[in-house]
């Protein structure tokens, strides 16, 4: 039985995943550099290591409110696949959690009603002792079109 990694955070106090495979580091928030005409979810972008990488702020993506900042905020470095190119994105979440197992058994399918969060971002609910994981489908959380206006807009700023 395989067992699969996700790293859980905390957006608007639920419990979120993400394959731990799609992670490429975990920094602490500090600030973002504003970019104009980006939807409202896109705070800015932050420089990482002379990379300039756009940061989404989950909180104003699934529930349409900015996260309020504090020293447990943290941005998720993640690679997101776009037309066969890869892009650096960073999630910002109101706390990161820890790292768990959770086997392809003990995942079920998204529930088609209750959720605040459309469908189309949910991968799963995972199953841990007594509390579900909302495991996100981190190519989806961003639309092409929004995509492909983020990287005009950074190779603008290099």
């Amino acid at each position: 039985m395989q067992e699969l990694q996700y790293l859980t955070f905390l957006i608007s106090e639920e419990l979120f995943g993400l394959g731990i495979l799609y992670i490429k580091e975990i920094i602490e928030f500090e600030s973002v550099t504003h970019v104009p005409m980006m939807p409202d979810y896109i705070p800015g972008v932050i420089n990482l290591r002379g990379n300039v990488v756009p940061v989404i702020d989950l909180n104003a993506r699934f529930y349409k409110k900015k996260t309020e900042t504090n020293r447990k905020t943290c941005i998720i470095i993640t690679e997101i696949n776009v037309e066969n190119e890869i892009i650096d994105v960073g999630l910002l979440v109101d706390a990161v959690n820890e790292v768990v197992d959770i086997t392809p058994e003990s995942i079920e399918e998204p529930p088609s009603f209750g959720s605040k969060i459309r469908l189309d971002f949910i991968q799963g609910l995972g199953k841990l002792e007594n509390k579900f994981v909302i495991i996100l489908k981190v190519n989806q959380i961003l639309e092409l079109s929004e995509l492909q206006a983020i990287q005009e807009t950074s190779s603008n700023l290099m």
